[in-house]
């Protein structure tokens, strides 16, 4: 079975190869496949696996200008989605427990924030 890890490779290369535009946007955030298990409606029960990009603020824009186009990637990969959230109200909100439930994600969006890039 294809790893989330290995499905997010496969999604920024068919990106970078396929559609350079888009590339050029989603190269500066981060990219993840999500599998959601619901546990609590039944214990084998598995949602579809989606794209979760992170972005920095300044992109979102940007990024969303995109969506269709990345969607379309997603699902000739079998994913279901593309959803985009930004990435420095979730490093920034005092409130959130990222930090702490899931430290790597925190440090790769503090990684993705701190690097340079152009609109």
């Amino acid at each position: 079975m294809i790893t989330e890890e290995d499905l997010a490779q496969q999604f920024a290369t068919i990106v970078e190869h396929t559609h350079p535009s888009a590339w050029e946007v989603i190269r500066h955030c981060y990219v993840k496949v999500i599998n959601p298990q619901f546990t609590y409606l039944h214990p084998t029960y598995f949602h579809k696996r989606y794209v979760s990009i992170y972005c920095p603020e300044k992109l979102m824009a940007a990024v969303l200008t995109q969506k269709n186009l990345l969607r379309e990637v997603a699902q000739y990969l079998g994913l279901i989605e593309v959803v985009c959230l930004n990435a420095t109200n979730l490093v920034r909100d005092p409130m959130s427990q990222l930090k702490r439930t899931h430290p790597q994600l925190w440090l790769d969006l503090l990684w993705i924030l701190s690097t340079k890039h152009e609109n």
